[in-house]
């Protein structure tokens, strides 16, 4: 299959989220190379970007890069499938991490990073990068495939002045599962707030990032990372344990379902709900919007399962390259120094502070501890622990399955189903395994 081909079949039906950087020419007064960057952030976290490639042009004469918000990320995915239809695909597109398998089966249409440094003589260091973020982005062999950015990890963020009300301490977050249902139901019994726990992402907090942090596989093939013929798992016990116990604690009133994907990150800032599972980058939004005293936390895990806890894994975005007709080598250079900048340990701190994404390089991470700003800021750098808990391991050095925005879906028509009463928490998993084995297959079809 083409790389065309292959590209487009694995965005088909995905609800992907990109980004665009491309270069168009030298034709400006300036004689730049200019680079047309488009994203799929929102404010404020667009208007930070855009901060960055302006300082980024502030630093150097050769380059010149024009942000634009495109709109949210599948609007920005359509426009990424016309453009390369067209034969005039971006130079860079940014990608939410669980497109990246979609992304490296597209062989022709991409060029790996590792060989975007090595033919542009840029200076790369894919160890100063975090392992679980590195390994996320990269062959199995070490070589990294795009660059990372935007990378979070989901974590807990609770209300204090709710703990309060309902005689809990505000200092201590529930660390296991057992205690955090029991702060729900005091939270609920004080009507401290409306609701007592909720999550964003339910797919991506209730089952990747809890089975890595569980050591319990989502998929085979160390969840996709080994081959395209990877299939579910996520009706083990442990998973179907964890959506009985939802279930029970949407029956007593302790828990809220949220919504699909970011539904649920209103439910905390806004005063709803006293406890939320959540992206590390919605604290942007926390510190804009909350009217409460709040504290952030590691996610929850069950003590009882064995191995438990592990690291958690990655979310966000990477940007990776794409190849067009007639090229010029100096469009590329430009695309590398623009990662190198992007690298730099001044730049990955100033993003971390600014958003509450993970400091993605150790350099990045030292710079803003010695700086106090964790001092100063308590929980700050509880994404960075959380993700660096424990050396990424089988099951929890992140996913690589076809079309996974595709089976998000499923999933979660599978657990709405389990919360309305329509099934219970065996079968809605029984269900999606089947149905998103089905996808994985198509996949594996379309890209072997």
């Amino acid at each position: 299959m083409s790389a065309r081909r292959a590209l487009t079949a694995g965005l088909t039906g995905a609800i992907v989220g990109l980004a665009f950087l491309g270069v168009v020419g030298t034709g400006s007064a300036q004689q730049r190379v200019q680079v047309e960057f488009w994203h799929g952030l929102a404010m404020p976290l667009g208007g930070i970007l855009e901060k960055i490639a302006a300082d980024f042009n502030a630093s150097q004469t050769q380059y010149q890069v024009n942000a634009t918000f495109k709109g949210s990320y599948p609007e920005t995915m359509v426009a990424a499938i016309a453009a390369f239809r067209a034969g005039k695909a971006p130079h860079v597109v940014q990608m939410f991490e669980v497109g990246t398998a979609t992304m490296m089966a597209a062989r022709g249409a991409i060029k790996p990073v590792h060989e975007l440094m090595r033919e542009t003589g840029v200076p790369f260091d894919p160890n100063a990068y975090l392992p679980a973020v590195r390994g996320y982005y990269s062959l199995p062999d070490g070589r990294m495939m795009s660059m990372p950015f935007n990378s979070s990890t989901a974590i807990m963020w609770y209300n204090k002045d709710a703990f309060k009300k309902a005689g809990l301490d505000p200092g201590k977050a529930p660390q296991t599962w057992p205690e955090l249902r029991e702060a729900a139901r005091k939270i609920r019994a004080a009507n401290a707030t409306p609701c007592g726990f909720s999550t964003a992402w339910p797919t991506w907090t209730q089952f990747e990032q809890f089975s890595a942090i569980h050591n319990v596989p989502l998929a085979t093939r160390a969840n996709g990372m080994e081959g395209l013929d990877a299939e579910l798992k996520i009706n083990s016990p442990v998973h179907v344990r964890h959506v009985q116990t939802l279930i029970g604690m949407q029956r007593e009133g302790s828990f809220k379902y949220g919504g699909r994907d970011a539904a649920g990150d209103a439910l905390f800032p806004s005063g709803e709900c006293a406890i939320l599972h959540a992206s590390s980058g919605v604290r942007a939004r926390i510190i804009r919007e909350a009217k409460f005293e709040w504290g952030a936390a590691m996610l929850p895990y069950y003590p009882d399962v064995p191995g438990a806890p592990k690291n958690s894994i990655i979310g966000g975005a990477s940007f990776w390259v794409m190849t067009a007709p007639n090229r010029r080598p100096e469009e590329y250079k430009a695309v590398a120094e623009l990662f190198r900048y992007l690298g730099r340990p001044e730049v990955v701190a100033k993003w971390h502070t600014d958003t509450g994404f993970l400091p993605i390089t150790f350099a990045g991470f030292e710079r803003v501890k010695a700086s106090g700003y964790y001092q100063q800021n308590p929980g700050a750098d509880i994404p960075f622990l959380q993700m660096t808990r424990t050396q990424p391991g089988e099951n929890s050095r992140g996913l690589r399955l076809g079309n996974m925005p595709e089976i998000r879906n499923i999933i979660q028509e599978e657990i709405e189903k389990a919360f309305q009463g329509q099934q219970t928490a065996q079968q809605a998993l029984d269900s999606a395994v089947q149905r998103g084995n089905v996808v994985l297959r198509s996949f594996e079809r379309a890209n072997r």
